[in-house]
C-alpha cells in the first residue's frame, strides 16, 4: 500500500466515479484509540447533489469505504 501523507490530502478536489466533482477534501475523522479513518469531511461544490450525509456545518461526510482512488483527485464510489 502507497503511503500518503495527510497534508498532502488537504484541499484535494473530490470526484465522484462518474466524473462529478463533489467538492474539496476539508478534514479526515478518524477513531483515536484505534487510529481507523471513518470519513472524508468534504466541502461540496455549491449545488452538487451526491447522497452523502452532510454534518451540522453543511460538509459532507464521505465514508473511507467509499474511497477508490487517490492520485490528482480523490475518486470516491457514489
Amino acid at each position: 500500500m502507497v503511503e500518503i501523507l495527510a497534508e498532502n490530502l488537504s484541499g484535494k478536489t473530490v470526484m465522484g466515479d462518474d466524473g462529478a466533482e463533489i467538492g474539496e477534501l476539508y478534514n479526515i475523522t478518524m477513531d483515536l484509540k484505534t487510529g481507523e479513518l471513518h470519513d472524508l469531511v468534504v466541502d461540496p461544490r455549491e449545488g452538487v447533489s451526491t447522497g452523502f450525509e452532510a454534518n451540522a456545518r453543511g460538509h459532507l461526510l464521505v465514508p473511507i469505504g467509499n474511497v477508490q482512488a487517490v492520485k490528482d483527485h480523490i475518486v470516491v464510489r457514489r
